[in-house]
């Protein structure tokens, strides 16, 4: 369940404009929606930095390009200005338990820290 909060909601529509494919491969984007010290650990397990995850976005290729199913999401004030969201997205007989922490910053709201840890 998605806490209702202006700040939630635009967390959240924000958490799912990164998820669509067309997003995750346009750099510009991208770089607008990642905070300055963004990292996330991948379903490897590997810790990516802002500039890998920049750097990797033409050849890089996930799960959620593959038109993931999401659910479970929840989101939620943790404070003033930054919100945690939870979700699952499958895509197969994939399944992945998602984490974003995002912070509101005054040109918008940007992703700080994302983890996936598989189901299955």
């Amino acid at each position: 369940m998605v806490e209702r909060n202006p700040d939630v909601d635009a967390a959240v529509e924000a958490e799912l404009t990164l998820l669509q494919p067309e997003v995750r491969r346009d750099r510009a984007a991208v770089n607008r929606m990642l905070a300055p010290r963004f990292t996330e650990v991948g379903r490897s397990g590997k810790l990516w930095t802002r500039k890998e995850m920049l750097d990797g976005i033409a050849g890089f290729s996930s799960s959620m390009d593959e038109g993931a199913l999401v659910s479970e999401m929840t989101g939620r004030m943790i404070m003033p200005g930054f919100v945690l969201i939870t979700y699952v997205s499958q895509a197969g007989d994939q399944k992945i338990r998602r984490s974003s922490w995002w912070r509101r910053y005054e040109d918008g709201w940007r992703i700080e820290f994302h983890q996936g840890t598989p189901l299955n």
